[in-house]
């Protein structure tokens, strides 16, 4: 957890009035041979465009010991932190897509995104948040504590 609390400090260097989440640990989904994750979702502001807060968040990735060259594809890694949402902004390059395309299956992410804001809507379809993750099986994520960083 130490990375993790690191990462959310660094994270408080770009982001003015960071908030975040709820602790979740969360049984791995598509590698199933590694451990449980821990995920928690910040919000914040940023004069950072979304191109230039991604390398900024893989600048504190890699500061944490993440290297993408050596991993296997949603395998085990030190640090992972994506853009799940930028506003109400919608982008799609190669290098990023906003809202994360995955952001509807994954209660992994959905949980702490409404510990945040209870009433977020997606930015493509609408639909809320809260309704999407209501519609998932379980999918093994647990709430660790109710302290937030």
């Amino acid at each position: 957890m130490a990375i993790l609390d690191a990462a959310v400090s660094d994270l408080g260097g770009i982001l003015s009035q960071l908030r975040s989440s709820m602790r979740y640990r969360t049984k791995a989904r598509y590698v199933l041979d590694q451990s449980d994750f821990i995920n928690l979702a910040v919000s914040g502001f940023t004069s950072l465009a979304p191109d230039a807060l991604l390398l900024a968040i893989h600048a504190i990735e890699a500061k944490h010991g993440r290297n993408r060259l050596l991993e296997r594809l949603k395998g085990p890694r030190s640090l992972d932190i994506d853009i799940i949402l930028y506003g109400d902004m919608v982008v799609d390059t190669p290098q990023l897509c906003i809202p994360h395309p995955a952001l509807a299956e994954r209660a992994f992410v959905l949980a702490p995104l409404l510990d945040l804001d209870a009433q977020l809507l997606h930015p493509v379809s609408g639909q809320a948040l809260s309704q999407l993750l209501e519609a998932l099986p379980d999918q093994g994520i647990y709430p660790i504590d109710s302290a937030r960083l």
